[in-house]
């Protein structure tokens, strides 16, 4: 292989909701923490045991904003980015942190009609048959 390849793909539920830091009138950040599991059973107890880990997510400007106005915390969303890994020194110690840096993200949760403006029903084109035509074909019915 003659490159290299960085890419992440994960299906998971928001810890919490998307914080945001704006930079001036065109640039932002996004930031929010997503849990992805994996359960099996211990074949000497029985027990389902389920794990956990958690992914911190970074989307910017467009994306950023989108995942501000439509996700909140237990949301359920496919992401694909890059890993980056950045280190700071805070009092004296450094930090670490591994991101998801995301260029692509898909809402999967079903939101109610009354909170997503967008839901199925709402967009739906209207039927070719005028409704008139068919309240003219119900008229026979004898209630």
């Amino acid at each position: 292989m003659a490159g290299t390849i960085n890419k992440v793909i994960l299906i998971g539920n928001l810890g919490d909701d998307v914080k945001m830091h704006y930079f001036d009138d065109q640039n932002c950040v996004g930031r929010f923490p997503i849990a992805t599991s994996e359960s099996y059973t211990n074949k000497q107890t029985g027990e389902k045991i389920t794990n956990t880990d958690w992914h911190n997510i970074v989307v910017r400007n467009g994306l950023a904003k989108v995942c501000e106005k439509y996700l909140t915390k237990g949301d359920k969303v496919y992401v694909e980015g890059k890993l980056k890994n950045r280190q700071w020194e805070q009092d004296g110690v450094k930090r670490y942190a591994t991101e998801v840096h995301v260029n692509e993200m898909t809402m999967l949760s079903n939101k109610k009609n009354n909170e997503n403006p967008m839901s199925p029903q709402q967009n739906q084109q209207p039927s070719t048959t005028p409704k008139s035509v068919v309240q003219e074909e119900d008229d026979d019915l004898p209630f």
